[in-house]
């Protein structure tokens, strides 16, 4: 169903929540902001991430969780994927696209909000190992998050065939999700078992929104001034005029069609206004629940606070609510 608008709210917090948010920004502010300068610094914290990652599958297994590590491929595409399945029989599944401003991440580094979901929501969760930028072009990683998306909804696809489907990205793996189901939209028929979108403070626009533009050095865990630069970086072959075309900025692109989103942006982050233009231009199309975050920067999901923690549970209930209103309507 068409929506008129966005249904935009500034999420109601306690006065010793915001505090206890606040308090951890200030933490924040004595750390380097993420740069994506130099090439070094983004290898060295993806070793360090794939060493903290080590036995992690037998952390699943503990749980009485399935994972399986795969390579899927879609016509000359091919890409691994991370699958945990419930215990329970599975109500629908989740296509979750991880962040990590396209240079780092993998389908592991989100294994504690799959978890979650895989428990409260018993579905099946499909977290994406795209290639990364800067040896690869975002061209191939939008490639790569497209053919995870086809090979999940393709007709021929027993297992997820009959079950509804949320697609899931924060930060870069937003750009990355709305970017596939851009691409997506090729196939009509797979594109309609579409039941969801959750963005949490997604990238729309690769030449830069008024709000990156302005961000100042005081920025929390972003690099501020560097952010338009570094959006520069990642996509060197292209002038300006092609960066902001979709899907490479998918904020441009036609979401006729689209199915209901949730949407999540900090009033910190200098990445807000992305997520509020992208909300004014998908709710034309379908219902659009975004919510602005007080007092958060970029990255509040994994901060260890109470709001990030009910932030993390309306979304779980949101995934909930889209299965159930599939099957009623079915």
């Amino acid at each position: 169903m068409p929506g008129n608008s966005a249904s935009k709210t500034l999420w109601s917090a306690s006065k010793q929540d915001l505090e206890q948010v606040q308090a951890f920004n200030k933490k924040l502010a004595w750390l380097p902001r993420f740069k994506m300068r130099n090439r070094f610094t983004p290898r060295l914290i993806q070793g360090l991430l794939r060493v903290s990652q080590i036995g992690g599958d037998r952390k699943l297994h503990k749980q009485g969780l399935s994972v399986e590590n795969q390579i899927i491929t879609v016509g000359n595409v091919s890409v691994p994927v991370r699958i945990i399945r419930p215990k329970a029989e599975t109500k629908g599944v989740v296509l979750d696209f991880h962040g990590g401003g396209w240079v780092i991440g993998n389908a592991q580094m989100n294994d504690k909000f799959n978890i979650a979901m895989v428990k409260e929501c018993n579905v099946t969760v499909v977290s994406v190992d795209y290639r990364l930028a800067l040896p690869a072009p975002i061209a191939a990683l939008i490639e790569d998050c497209a053919c995870a998306a086809r090979w999940l909804l393709r007709d021929d696809n027993s297992e997820f065939a009959d079950l509804p489907v949320v697609v899931v990205g924060e930060s870069a793996g937003a750009h990355l999700a709305v970017a596939a189901l851009l691409e997506l939209k090729k196939w009509p028929v797979s594109f309609a078992r579409l039941t969801g979108a959750l963005l949490y403070y997604g990238v729309y626009n690769l030449t830069g929104t008024p709000s990156v533009r302005a961000a100042p050095p005081e920025t929390l865990v972003l690099d501020g001034p560097g952010i338009v630069e570094a959006l520069r970086m990642l996509t060197p072959d292209l002038s300006d005029e092609q960066r902001s075309a979709p899907p490479m900025s998918p904020l441009h692109g036609d979401f006729t069609n689209f199915p209901p989103a949730l949407m999540f942006a900090g009033e910190l982050d200098p990445l807000i206004d992305d997520t509020l233009n992208l909300a004014d231009r998908w709710s034309a199309s379908a219902a659009v629940e975004l919510k602005v975050l007080p007092s958060s920067p970029h990255g509040l999901i994994h901060f260890p606070t109470k709001l990030a923690g009910d932030v993390l549970t309306h979304a779980r209930h949101w995934i909930t609510a889209r299965n159930e209103d599939f099957y009623r309507s079915k």
